[in-house]
């Protein structure tokens, strides 16, 4: 089955934004996971017949495959073809399935959920955090800070994920340190697919946000976490909002 096009697509095309093909191909990929309704578990067709249903051609669908399957939205099997990936945790499998890493509406719900979740848990670490809690934030925005100043995207993304894991850990309440992870886990795949590693703004203002949001949690001020980690959350959103639509769209409509 031929996928059609979806307007995002259809926009970025027709006028004239680039994007890499293999992202082109990861989120048709995605879309005909959806357009299918296939759920995890399921055989998806062969890299040949793939590459025909998305429009692309088999080279680019099979870099496609290896960030979807790096970001555990596909299983490749050895032998055996390519799977739908069945993402941890069962509550989420529907959600996970279905989620579209370049849709602007998915996005902006994926940032809502993730404020709401994210200023519980700072919240609640500044309430209940150990000592050695404390020190594992604290040790995290450090790195993150550093990798800002080298500007080293990798080592600053390995770095902001132990920051908010840590803190997912000090609020001591395993549901919030899942759910951290969770929503990380579709945030990851926004920075892979729809953006392709591009960072989504400035790393050391960001980083600046993770010494501050330590710096509360450290002194038990939990009114000040929370808005603070609003506040870095927003940020972020407005980064990935923008990135976004500099990618999908031509240089004069990215603003909005």
């Amino acid at each position: 089955m031929t996928l059609e096009l979806s307007s995002s697509f259809q926009s970025a095309s027709t006028r004239g934004g680039y994007r890499p093909g293999y992202e082109i191909a990861a989120e048709r990929i995605l879309e005909y996971i959806v357009k299918e309704r296939l759920s995890p578990g399921t055989r998806l067709p062969t890299e040949k017949d793939l590459a025909d249903a998305v429009q692309m051609s088999r080279t680019v669908v099979r870099e496609a495959v290896k960030i979807l399957s790096a970001v555990g939205r596909l299983s490749v099997q050895k032998g055996r073809g390519i799977y739908v990936a069945d993402p941890e945790g069962a509550q989420w499998r529907e959600s996970f399935s279905q989620f579209l890493p370049a849709d602007l509406r998915q996005v902006d719900e994926m940032f809502e959920f993730r404020r709401y979740v994210e200023t519980a848990t700072a919240r609640l670490a500044a309430q209940r955090a150990a000592p050695t809690q404390v020190n594992a934030i604290r040790e995290a925005a450090v790195r993150s800070m550093e990798a800002a100043l080298d500007s080293d995207i990798e080592a600053f993304t390995r770095a902001d994920e132990g920051f908010h894991g840590a803190i997912g850990a000090a609020a001591s309440n395993m549901f919030f340190g899942a759910t951290v992870d969770s929503v990380r886990y579709l945030q990851r795949q926004v920075s892979a697919i729809g953006l392709a590693g591009v960072a989504g703004g400035s790393l050391v203002v960001a980083a600046e946000q993770h010494q501050a949001i330590a710096a509360a949690i450290a002194f038990g001020d939990d009114e000040q976490a929370e808005s603070l980690m609003a506040g870095h959350i927003d940020m972020t959103v407005s980064q990935f909002r923008r990135a976004i639509r500099k990618r999908l769209l031509p240089d004069g409509d990215a603003s909005s």
